[in-house]
This record gives C-alpha cells, sequence and structure tokens, in this order.
C-alpha cells in the first residue's frame, strides 16, 4: 500500500492534554484487576506503578468508534489507512510516585512518524510522548511507539522462533477473559481484540483474545518491584515481539544484571511476546 507520508508527517507536534483525579474507587477497581492485596486505599497512598495508563484516556464518542472498536482516526493520530494498530514498544522514566488524591494532567505529542518495510509488509510507526504532571511537578514520561499494519494472516504467531529461556524468577499468570475485559475497561480501551471473541477469531483472523500490551507492561513493571523489595524503578524499557492469546496461561520472567532486570513475557512453551528492561 502507498502511504502519503509526508501528509502523515503534518501531524507531527499536534498535541493533546486532560486530567483526572486519581479517587481511592479508581485504585481499589485497578488493584482488583491485577490481584493487588492492598487495604482500602485513602488519599495520600503510594499507587502501583503505570496505574497512569488509565488515567484521562482518550474519550471518543461511541458513534464516532471504527469497526475495530478504536477512536477514529485523523484528529490526534494520522489517518493512517493500514487497519490493524498495536503498541510496539515504549520508554518511561519515573519521576516520583503518583499517589491516591493526585490531579495528574497528561500532555501528549506525536514526535515523529516513519514508514518501513517490514516481512509482513508496509509498517507505519508513530512516536507518541505523554508527559503526567502533578501541580508544577513531573511524575512520569512516556515515550509510545504505536504501529500500524496490514491485516496479514492473524494465526501466525511466530511459530518457528525459539521458545523463551527461564529467567531466575518466574511468575505464571492465569489468562481470563474478565481480566481483559476488566483491564480493557479501566483504560476505557474499546479494541475489540481484547474482549469481543467472534470478532477477534472471525474478522481478524486471530486464534484467540490477545493481551493488552499495556497489561503485560504492567505487570512486568510490579513483578520487577516485587523483586526488589517494593522498590519501582526509575526506568522501563520495553518492546513487543509476539502476541499473547487467551488460549494458555503466560510466565513473566527476569534475570539479574547488575543493578538492572532483564525482564520478557512468553506463554508457556513460546517465545518471548515482550522484551523489558528495568533499572533504578
Amino acid at each position: 500500500m502507498d502511504l502519503d507520508l509526508d501528509y502523515y508527517r503534518t501531524w507531527i507536534g499536534r498535541e493533546d492534554a486532560a486530567s483526572e483525579l486519581v479517587t481511592p474507587e479508581l485504585v481499589q477497581r485497578f488493584n482488583a484487576t491485577l490481584d493487588i492485596t492492598s487495604n482500602h486505599p485513602v488519599n495520600g497512598d503510594a499507587v502501583a506503578p503505570l496505574i497512569h495508563l488509565c488515567l484521562a484516556p482518550p474519550a471518543a464518542p461511541t458513534a464516532e468508534l471504527g469497526v475495530d472498536g478504536h477512536a477514529a482516526r485523523g484528529e490526534f493520530l494520522p489517518p493512517v489507512p493500514l487497519p490493524r494498530r498495536m503498541w510496539a514498544g515504549g520508554e518511561l522514566s519515573f519521576e516520583r510516585d503518583i499517589r491516591v488524591g493526585d490531579l495528574v494532567q497528561r500532555k501528549s505529542r506525536i514526535d515523529d512518524v516513519v514508514v518501513k518495510e517490514g516481512r509482513s509488509g508496509t509498517l507505519c510507526f508513530v512516536t507518541v510522548s505523554h508527559v503526567l504532571s502533578v501541580g508544577d511537578d513531573t511524575v512520569v514520561r512516556e515515550k509510545q511507539n504505536l504501529v500500524y499494519r496490514g491485516m496479514g494472516d492473524g494465526t501466525r504467531t511466530q511459530q518457528d522462533a525459539a521458545p523463551a529461556e527461564s529467567g531466575t524468577h518466574t511468575r505464571r499468570i492465569a489468562v481470563s477473559s474478565p481480566l481483559l475485559f476488566r483491564y480493557s475497561a479501566l483504560t476505557f480501551n474499546g479494541h475489540r481484540i481484547h474482549y469481543d471473541r467472534p470478532y477477534t477469531t472471525d474478522e481478524e483472523g486471530y486464534p484467540g483474545l490477545i493481551v493488552h500490551g499495556p497489561l503485560q507492561a504492567t505487570l512486568l513493571v510490579q513483578f520487577a518491584a516485587a523483586l526488589r523489595k517494593g522498590r519501582a524503578p526509575k526506568r522501563f524499557d520495553f518492546r513487543s515481539h509476539a502476541p499473547l492469546f487467551d488460549d494458555g496461561d503466560f510466565v513473566l520472567h527476569a534475570l539479574e544484571e547488575g543493578d538492572r532486570l532483564k525482564l520478557w513475557t512468553a506463554r508457556v512453551g513460546g517465545p518471548v511476546a515482550m522484551a523489558a528492561e528495568a533499572s533504578w
């Protein structure tokens, strides 16, 4: 497909902003979704890392959603006509804890738009930066890399890739439809591949519901923090390699490497799905 890259690059510099109060109820729902045991949150409590992905999400009217459940393109994000949009990777730095009762402000900006040719065809990468602040204090800096691609064959899940090695620390995650639905609800994510099985298998050709990239990243960050006695990392970088489906459990892996942790997710017996690094 020929893409008008010069046109899409006119979106570079486009900005968006929103804010949301971190309420005890939101934190309680987040903790319940991820089975984080804690007392009922109260104002001043530090919240788990990556809860910011649930704060101030874009809220397009239902009537303006595309067939796939995503908001129509062409406003903040460029109108790339490739049908599939996925999280390809990202970089996060954490300046300080977000706390219950904080009013978190999000400022987002399109940093870059690039087209490449991959093994599966044309790919369009859109880089988005986010700065989250409370008052005059920056709390999180994030760079997201989104990838747009063609439909291809959704049943191809890198069967030829070597199975992931096991980390020195592991945690098995049971995948369920309620987990995926609840996380979609928390992040106000209408993408149907995470909760609508007939659409996902019949229309997009995947073998099952897809585990969110942000959910995998959140679980890895919290696994890293648990391995460091509750100390959340100062920096977290990740890259998606293969999809995870709800047809079986997956495993969080971690390997000590100096003052850093190498982390990755993989279904049991499957290849690396997301690779990450956490540093303090």
